[in-house]
């Protein structure tokens, strides 16, 4: 690591910690030449997962879009934001362990909305009910008639 503010490239660690959730390292380091101090950040590169969507087209999972529709669906309920991050990493984590590099909206969304109906049931019918396109309120009956038969 060459140092920021003399090229040197010889520096020493002076404190190392994990940041954010374990999934990356904060590290203190020192140039030995000029003694000035600077952070640096270690993070595992993921590789890319991409969402197929209904017209075929590709895009890269964005964690921060799920996390937009999560939060939509939870308004007024007693969820914190830290939970719904927490939802939302593992999400993340579950497809980035999978063997698969693409996975398709239809797959992704009932990932999220079996993950859901176990957090929030009325997130979950808040979810479904845009996730799922109900052209009628039958449609919308229906899948809060199934979260009573589940309870059973």
């Amino acid at each position: 690591m060459n140092c920021p503010f003399c090229n040197n490239s010889d520096t020493r660690v002076i404190d190392s910690r994990l940041f954010i959730n374990g999934n990356s390292i904060k590290r203190r380091r020192e140039c030995t030449a000029c003694k000035k101090r600077f952070t640096t950040y270690e993070k595992v590169e993921e590789r890319a997962v991409y969402v197929v969507k209904k017209d075929q087209s590709r895009e890269k999972f964005d964690k921060e879009k799920l996390m937009r529709g999560l939060s939509i669906a939870t308004i007024k309920r007693n969820i914190s934001r830290d939970t719904l991050e927490e939802f939302v990493l593992e999400i993340e984590r579950g497809l980035q362990n999978s063997l698969d590099s693409e996975i398709s909206t239809k797959d992704l969304g009932e990932i999220v909305m079996k993950k859901l109906k176990e957090l929030d049931e009325v997130a979950y019918v808040r979810f479904a009910s845009v996730y799922m396109e109900f052209n009628d309120i039958k449609s919308f009956i229906e899948i809060v008639e199934n979260i009573e038969k589940d309870k059973k």
